[in-house]
């Protein structure tokens, strides 16, 4: 899953962050950031993490996400 992906349909993307980062503000995400650096910047703020924990986070969330989609796609949920 990459960042268009994401931004696609981002209503449901951040239902899934939220999960997730149950601190997010859904108010300053209430559209996609512009990118996924800025992404991770708000959740290394809002979660009191560091710049590479928040970017190591995002990533595993996006490869979880990622393997859902496939698994989907493929029927095997």
């Amino acid at each position: 899953m990459n960042w268009t992906d994401i931004t696609k349909n981002w209503h449901a993307a951040l239902a899934r962050l939220e999960a997730r980062f149950p601190l997010l503000n859904k108010d300053t995400l209430a559209h996609p950031p512009e990118s996924l650096t800025n992404l991770s910047e708000h959740l290394a703020i809002t979660h009191d993490l560091t710049a590479l924990e928040a970017t190591e986070e995002l990533a595993d969330w996006l490869l979880i996400e990622s393997l859902a989609r496939q698994a989907s796609e493929m029927g095997l949920h």
